[in-house]
């Protein structure tokens, strides 16, 4: 028998949603059926759990072949564990065999079908790291602490390298930065730095949706296919979408458009080729997965097709929308989809979920879904215009964003999702890119926000949830 035993379909990681414990609990399920089949040596039962992709690139019978030789040999699972959850898409399974020990990497597609499933050689977990990561926290206040404990169980990960922490607690400003901004440079992450801020930019694209529909040149109601061209707008399936069901999951629309993948000439910077010509082409001809307004599907197509709609309402790219609307009324001038020559020494190397270097993510037409970059002096400054806006045209377009538009299953605004913590409220986001995650969460009763920009494709929503209880 082969060492390597593979069954596979190409995936792409996307821009991580806010319902981590619920995608996971989703992918969990799926696993327990394909374990419960496994053991019956059902591989009919097991193939009827994949989605179209997967059976397209793989025949039952080519299935069944694999399974009947290669897998059910093996015996029943005996034991299984999650080993992690990467990108709140990814999960990676420990299975005991009586002979031997395997992973099991699986992920979903949006209709929750297999997408990914493929068995390798068990990879025991790289140690933490022995030596205590570099941090300029002083460790003196109670909160100081609070804050260092969280951190290490982060920064001391072997696939972590960099990270800054902010808060702002009663008109207190904190920050701390640990690790390193490249691997071995020994120099700390500071506010200053520049990390991708991933998904975190979809609620920036709400405010340019919000102060738009202040100024009266869009409601939210309004249908998508009144800022379509004719060809696009024919298509039936997108008649009942409005602007507000592109903000906050509702529209239907897949997670990402089908044909993103086959167009990415690189496969780590897979959103960079896809064009406004691309994203038409598909809107044109596809079908949506639920009724308009009926269901929370999180989707970066969704908020990229949003944002390139006020492109055409504004004549100004997303880029120049955000530097004129949001950041240089907050003085925000650390915040960009791109990066001057002045700024780019200040960006940090990012690392793939393995430890790994890997490229920053670079967009085209669907930049408002996760394009930005900023620093952590420029996010608490936006952190503090949500806790408390005011009475100018930028601050009724922020307050209007934390407006409820939808309560099923999830409880969103415009981007802005509402989550509990410790019987708390907090409005929050995160971001996640191929090498880098991020965590926003504010509450203006309790007058606390908490932002975690990682220069490391780890998830940093277990850091930030955990800072916030520590402080609250």
């Amino acid at each position: 028998m082969r060492s390597t035993i593979i069954v596979l379909f190409v995936f792409i990681m996307a821009s991580t949603a806010s319902a981590q414990s619920r995608q996971q609990q989703k992918v969990d399920s799926i696993f327990q059926q394909v374990k419960k089949y496994f053991n019956e040596k059902n591989a009919d039962a097991i193939y009827n759990l994949a989605g179209a992709d997967f059976q397209k690139e793989l025949s039952i019978d080519a299935f069944k072949d694999v399974a009947n030789r290669q897998l059910f040999p093996l015996g029943e699972i005996l034991e299984s564990s999650l080993v992690s959850f990467v990108n709140n898409s990814t999960a990676t399974y420990k299975l005991k065999f009586s002979s031997m020990t395997l992973q099991l990497l699986m992920n979903l597609d949006d209709r929750g079908k297999l997408q990914l499933f493929l068995f390798q050689p068990y990879v025991e977990p790289a140690s933490d790291k022995t030596a205590l990561a570099h941090s300029s926290n002083p460790l003196r206040s109670e909160i100081d602490k609070k804050v260092d404990t969280a951190a290490r169980k982060y920064i001391q990960k072997s696939n972590t390298v960099g990270l800054v922490i902010g808060i702002f607690k009663n008109g207190q400003v904190s920050t701390y930065g640990y690790g390193e901004t490249i691997k071995h440079n020994n120099k700390l992450p500071n506010a200053d730095n520049f990390f991708e801020l991933g998904s975190i930019t979809k609620t920036f694209t709400a405010t340019l949706l919000a102060y738009y529909v202040n100024q009266g040149k869009v409601k939210l109601t309004d249908p998508i296919t009144n800022f379509l061209p004719d060809s696009v707008a024919d298509n039936p399936e997108l008649q009942g979408i409005t602007l507000v069901n592109l903000s906050n999951h509702t529209s239907g629309l897949a997670r990402i458009p089908d044909n993103l993948i086959n167009h990415a000439s690189d496969p780590l910077n897979p959103y960079k080729d896809y064009t406004e010509t691309l994203l038409y082409a598909y809107l044109k001809t596809c079908k949506l997965e639920n009724k308009p307004g009926a269901k929370y599907a999180y989707s970066n197509l969704t908020v990229g097709l949003l944002g390139s709609i006020l492109e055409k309402i504004s004549a100004e790219t997303f880029s120049q929308m955000v530097r004129e609307i949001i950041c240089k009324p907050l003085g925000m001038f650390s915040t960009d989809q791109y990066l001057n020559p002045l700024m780019a020494p200040r960006f940090v190397q990012v690392y793939n979920a393995g430890g790994e270097p890997t490229e920053a993510w670079d967009f085209d037409v669907l930049a408002p879904c996760g394009a930005l970059r900023s620093t952590m002096n420029d996010m608490l400054l936006y952190a503090k215009a949500n806790l408390h806006p005011g009475n100018d045209e930028l601050s009724k377009a922020i307050a209007l964003t934390h407006q409820v538009t939808f309560t099923k299953d999830v409880k969103i605004a415009l981007a802005w999702h509402i989550i509990t913590v410790n019987g708390v409220e907090y409005y929050f986001h995160n971001g996640g890119t191929n090498g880098s995650s991020s965590f926003l969460a504010f509450n203006a009763e309790k007058n606390v926000a908490v932002i975690v920009l990682s220069n490391a494709a780890e998830n940093t929503d277990t850091l930030g949830t955990e800072v916030l209880k520590n402080i609250q």
